[in-house]
């Protein structure tokens, strides 16, 4: 039976190397402004795609300031998007695309987090490979070091996958909005995972409805303490 972990920074460990990122991703989905079905105006998280290259459009500029759209204008730029990201992206309001752009600065650990993005060293990705991990997607930052020789540092691509199960969930709780796609609970305290849901040849993911919320299988979790990378920390959840 596969095991699967909530991973999560370690705050004590990112305390101790000082260093610090403040970077954005080049482009976004707009947030959105009252949805025309649920009155909602929102800007979802954990949905990001570093590998979608939006510079082939005419229409990037409109992607490069963030702002909540009507829902008509939101439409049109998720669609222009659809056809350059992975078949399976549900692209919510706030979706990011492209390299991280900022500024950074001190020492970092294996893994580095800004807020829900993962950053890893690319020495490191490299020795995840080689022990095995699947899935693993590291594309190139465009982060601005203060110091001489800075670490090369790729953001993970973490696709959403998979889903909460319902038993952890309100009971009450109401369906998705039809049109935006919102869905009104938090995250839960017990979170349990849709055990049929989630994907069989990844071993780092996001929960697909909850996706600010990484998960790692066994074999992830293992090779970290393996070789002993630091900035994560891994909490097993049970499946059903």
């Amino acid at each position: 039976m596969r095991r699967f972990f909530w991973v999560d920074e370690d705050n004590a460990v990112a305390a101790q190397y000082r260093g610090s990122i403040n970077a954005s991703h080049r482009w976004r989905l707009p947030g959105l402004l009252r949805c025309p079905t649920c009155n909602a105006t929102w800007n979802g998280m954990g949905h990001h795609f570093p590998g979608v290259d939006l510079s082939q459009l005419s229409e990037h500029r409109e992607f490069e300031k963030a702002r909540p759209e009507p829902f008509p204008n939101f439409a049109r730029l998720r669609d222009l998007v659809r056809p350059l990201a992975p078949p399976h992206a549900e692209l919510p309001p706030g979706t990011g695309f492209g390299p991280l752009e900022g500024t950074a600065f001190g020492k970092l650990p294996a893994f580095a987090w800004i807020v829900e993005l993962l950053l890893v060293h690319r020495k490191e990705l490299d020795r995840l490979r080689a022990e095995g991990v699947k899935g693993l997607q590291g594309y190139p930052t465009a982060l601005r070091f203060r110091q001489k020789n800075p670490p090369e540092l790729l953001e993970l691509q973490v696709d959403p996958h998979g889903a909460l199960h319902p038993a952890c969930l309100p009971i009450d709780e109401p369906p998705p909005c039809p049109t935006c796609g919102r869905q009104g609970f938090g995250r839960p305290d017990e979170p349990i995972l849709d055990a049929a849901s989630l994907p069989p040849e990844l071993d780092l993911f996001r929960v697909g409805n909850f996706a600010t919320m990484v998960i790692g299988t066994e074999r992830f979790v293992d090779a970290v303490r393996r070789l002993e990378l630091d900035g994560l920390t891994f909490r097993e959840l049970p499946t059903r």
